[in-house]
């Protein structure tokens, strides 16, 4: 008997911002792209990744500890850093709730129009941008101070690369399907 095709429900499609259209249960909780067949590779990210999968879990812990939730998610983790990046990409991310879908292992996914790659590297700008807003309401202006020239050093590509590096993204389960 097939199943009816309900937002959130068993077997959801997403509309992708390419304009094609993908099955949920083509995305497995290990994908981190997806090779569509509009020619490119889109990012994929679950509720389940970690944010550590952008940034060192060090840093998690502060972005835990300075910014304040008050929905149902708890504390910050990855679906906070996806609703950043669809606020500020709302037409190249798309996301879908499939909760109430036990066979894919996982309640929240997102795809974006960009690889991988690139949405690492916006992950880490608005993550530094965040940071950026913490430090200026510090009211200490040394602490705004060094920030900023430390930021003035910083790479996002080189990071990013570095990170990828040492986290060894490039295993089986880093590469499109």
């Amino acid at each position: 008997m097939a199943e009816p095709r309900v937002p959130g429900g068993r077997g959801a499609e997403l509309d992708l911002p390419c304009g094609e259209s993908v099955n949920v249960h083509d995305l497995d909780m290990g994908m981190r792209e997806y090779d569509c067949t509009c020619g490119a590779s889109h990012a994929v990210v679950t509720d389940v990744h970690p944010p550590s999968r952008f940034v060192p879990e060090f840093l998690v812990e502060v972005l835990r500890e300075t910014v304040d939730t008050d929905d149902d998610l708890g504390e910050f983790g990855t679906p906070h850093v996806m609703g950043v990046v669809l606020e500020e990409f709302p037409t190249e991310v798309v996301s879908e709730n499939v909760e109430e879908d036990s066979d894919v292992g996982y309640a929240l996914v997102w795809v974006t129009d960009f690889d991988s790659r690139r949405l690492h590297e916006i992950v880490v700008e608005l993550l530094v941008e965040l940071m950026e807003h913490a430090v200026s309401h510090a009211e200490d202006d040394a602490a705004m101070t060094q920030f900023e020239e430390n930021m003035l050093n910083f790479d996002v590509e080189a990071f990013v690369e570095q990170y990828r590096e040492e986290r060894e993204f490039s295993g089986p389960h880093d590469q499109a399907v």
